[in-house]
């Protein structure tokens, strides 16, 4: 029950800066990027904030999973977690998922268990004392994940908090000393054989209910992996057809008395000074015929394919490429209306990510 006496932390001016909570958040977020952890799963996670952190950050992690006893928050929340358009524009090199589930931490689930971190971020404090007993077991002897970060408020740090009277929050059932703290990690880690390190930063009953799950597009899945490749080789090549039709328009205009330049020219598409022959674009009627080898020089087409021979296979699969009968030419409409049809399929996937950066005021003002 809430009381006159006890004061919620948000609404006092606290000397921390940043404030403790982005203080626990990037702790998690170091420890992940520096270890590596490929499946983290954050119990407690309420409104989800850790979790879209490290999935912004992403650093390798695959399976991201969040557990709250309150469904009516991840509901609201998740669909905070969904990929953006740029995550399919621009698909990671690794295969993401997110999964969201109703539970109570002091209850044995199937699904909590393999991880290779777990994060109980400002959780054991809610917990009535007599279930701390049963999260120690269940996090530590069933779920037996690779490592735990725990975080809890010091008690000791109380009094130097402005208004304070009691608990930080009116939830918190009770607030450790750093001794007592101590005293019951070092318990845990003998009973079921963990290491511990302490550092300095920042319910129960219930059916567990599998809310929210979605994978993020990645290279690893085939379809995404195909339509970036054509997309990207797409993007190339009508970057090239605009370059050579520029060129032929500005030669016929200067030297409009003369007879136009010949339809067969060559320039250079690359690193500059590399003296590469490449084969010419040239005119077929109403098409614009860019040699695959023009295309195959963009970096981000080679990361992609690895071969000319793959690409080659790979596009002759696609209807949305037109390539000649030996597979060495891309034959695009010479009409710029035609092409810009097409606009919704042949885009960019490349740096469209590089600028998107999230709104942390935002996220963290509410």
């Amino acid at each position: 029950m809430r009381t006159d006496s006890r004061a919620d932390l948000t609404k006092m001016t606290t000397p921390f800066s940043p404030p403790l909570y982005m203080q626990r958040y990037q702790f998690v977020i170091d420890y992940v990027k520096t270890y590596r952890s490929k499946k983290v799963i954050d119990v407690g996670c309420a409104e989800c904030r850790l979790l879209k952190k490290l999935k912004f950050h992403r650093n390798g992690i695959q399976l991201l999973v969040g557990v709250d006893i309150n469904s009516v928050v991840l509901l609201k929340r998740m669909h905070t977690l969904a990929p953006l358009v740029s995550d399919y524009l621009q698909p990671s090199d690794g295969p993401l998922t997110i999964e969201l589930y109703q539970g109570s931490v002091t209850e044995r689930e199937p699904c909590t268990r393999g991880f290779d971190l777990v994060t109980c971020v400002e959780l054991i404090e809610h917990l009535e004392l007599v279930k701390v007993e049963s999260f120690s077991e269940v996090v530590f002897g069933y779920m037996a994940p690779g490592a735990v970060i725990v975080s809890t408020p010091n008690a000791e740090f109380n009094p130097l908090l402005p208004g304070l009277r009691g608990f930080r929050n009116y939830d918190h059932k009770f607030e450790w000393t750093r001794a007592e703290f101590q005293t019951w990690a070092h318990r845990v880690c003998r009973e079921y054989d963990y290491s511990v390190q302490f550092t300095g930063v920042g319910e129960a009953v219930g059916h567990w209910r599998d809310l929210y799950k979605v994978v993020y597009p990645s290279l690893c899945d085939n379809n995404i992996y195909q339509k970036t490749l054509v997309n990207e080789v797409l993007y190339e090549a009508q970057q090239l057809r605009r370059e050579w039709l520029r060129r032929m328009n500005m030669d016929s205009n200067n030297n409009a008395h003369f007879y136009a330049p010949p339809l067969m020219e060559v320039f250079q598409h690359g690193v500059e000074g590399d003296a590469r022959e490449w084969q010419p674009i040239y005119q077929q009627g109403g098409t614009i015929c860019v040699p695959l080898e023009r295309v195959w020089s963009s970096p981000r087409v080679r990361a992609l394919c690895g071969s000319m021979r793959r690409l080659r296979e790979e596009l002759l699969e696609d209807e949305r490429v037109r390539m000649s009968a030996d597979g060495t030419v891309l034959n695009l409409p010479t009409d710029d209306d035609e092409v810009e049809e097409e606009k919704d399929d042949v885009k960019t996937v490349s740096g469209v990510a590089n600028n998107i950066e999230e709104d942390w005021d935002r996220e963290l003002g509410s």
